[in-house]
């Protein structure tokens, strides 16, 4: 590792739920020089790195701002990640999630860039979970399609690579402007409402500290391939509900089971997916927290949040 010359790490999507983790983790090291950017102004709290606004979907903007700093390590989170919208906005959706890697990969090829891509499960079909680095791809929306065609451009860069593949990604973002399931189980059954959560969508859940943490021993490794960066459980939405309801002491009588086929969403979702995490346990030291813990972490959270 440099220690006198830190190395200049440059974050995508920085203002989202990972960039922020990333962002903490990192400048908590002293190895790193940690260049955060997004588009707009910085929405990051703390002190510790630098700044760049950023629109990845401006081939010319992403070309000089990185000429500039010519990072060693470029961690690329930033995505349009919202499902449904990426169905009903696929112009959007491709520009920014095929378009602007491909810029930031020909920026990273000039600077000699480690270059750590962060994608997603729904790559994949979901006709079966626990699925390995080396499962066939097969997606079934077209956010899956446009990240498998961005995975493609990655494998194919002239510069090294690695991809951080993930799933169902969960935590609280430091102004509490995102729910995720523990919030929307959590505070549906408080008000005493009751919810219908799907039995047959099964997922191995990510606390985003874990996923961040993965990212960076990517990073410090210096690691080159796809690795499977996820929790350890593999549950149904409905037995994450039923652990949450249970952490919280709520009433699981207000847990209503349903299956997928009751909900009309205009993206079709991978039933099953979840991922076999022994790579990135054994060749990265990878090791996340249970569902249970992960609870226990954002509770605490929730509680730091609003005091």
């Amino acid at each position: 590792m440099q220690t006198t010359n830190k190395k200049k790490v440059f974050i995508t999507g920085a203002n989202g739920l990972l960039g922020q983790k990333l962002v903490e983790q990192l400048v908590g090291k002293d190895d790193f020089h940690v260049i955060a950017s997004g588009k707009g102004e910085c929405r990051l709290p703390g002190k510790g790195f630098e700044y760049v606004s950023l629109d990845i979907t401006n081939a010319q903007e992403v070309e000089k701002t990185l000429a500039d700093i010519k990072p060693e390590i470029i961690m690329h989170c930033g995505a349009m990640t919202h499902v449904d919208q990426c169905e009903l906005n696929q112009e959007d959706c491709y520009n920014s999630n095929v378009n602007a890697t491909a810029y930031l990969i020909k920026a990273a090829e000039q600077a000699k860039s480690h270059f750590i891509f962060v994608s997603t499960d729904f790559i994949f079909s979901g006709e079966e979970g626990l699925l390995d680095e080396n499962a066939e791809a097969a997606p079934v929306n077209y956010y899956g399609e446009t990240k498998l065609e961005a995975e493609q451009l990655v494998m194919a860069c002239k510069t090294k690579w690695a991809i951080a593949r993930t799933v169902l990604v969960f935590g609280i973002a430091h102004d509490m402007s995102r729910t995720n399931i523990i919030l929307w189980v959590k505070s549906s059954l408080e008000s005493g409402k009751e919810i219908q959560v799907v039995d047959d969508q099964f997922r191995t859940p990510t606390l985003a500290e874990d996923l961040a943490a993965g990212c960076i021993l990517i990073a410090e490794k210096e690691a080159e391939g796809i690795f499977n960066i996820s929790g350890p459980d593999y549950l149904s939405a409905y037995e994450m509900a039923i652990i949450t309801a249970d952490f919280f002491g709520l009433d699981k009588a207000l847990i209503n089971r349903a299956d997928s086929s009751t909900f009309s969403q205009p993206a079709k979702r991978p039933l099953k997916t979840g991922f076999n995490i022994t790579k990135a346990r054994e060749q990265l030291g990878f090791e996340p927290k249970t569902f249970q813990t992960a609870i226990g972490i954002l509770a605490k959270q929730i509680i730091l949040a609003r005091s």
